[in-house]
């Protein structure tokens, strides 16, 4: 059974930080892309990052460049993303997915989804 479990959401003050953890099972993490959504009250899910499966090759939404980064360890089937300098539009419910595609260098639209990770950025 596939799923992927979400954590390290909190409250957190504008230039802070946080890391999410996304926990992979019921597949091998190696041989796939995953990517990193979000979505805030009454908006449009968006694409955070990606990171693909062979080359470990990184991609992410012009909003969160230079600021967020995602990472994986393939051995604790984990995948992260580092959010430093958050700001109050960050503030969101952060999922991972990952469309199951075996040796993807792109993440293409989830097929699978955890339950959410949520992140508040406030004074």
């Amino acid at each position: 059974q596939v799923q992927l479990v979400e954590s390290g959401g909190g409250l957190v003050q504008p230039g802070g930080s946080l890391r999410l953890s996304c926990v992979v099972s019921g597949f091998t993490l190696d041989n796939y892309a995953i990517a990193w959504f979000r979505q805030a009250p009454g908006q449009q899910r968006e694409g955070v990052s990606c990171i693909s499966s062979s080359d470990g090759n990184t991609y992410y939404g012009d909003s969160v460049k230079g600021r967020f980064t995602t990472s994986r360890d393939n051995a604790r089937n984990t995948v992260y993303l580092q959010m430093n300098n958050l700001k109050p539009e960050d503030t969101a419910d952060y999922y991972c997915g990952t469309d199951l595609d075996i040796g993807a260098t792109m993440c293409g639209p989830p097929n699978y989804w955890g339950q959410g990770t949520q992140v508040t950025v406030s004074s």
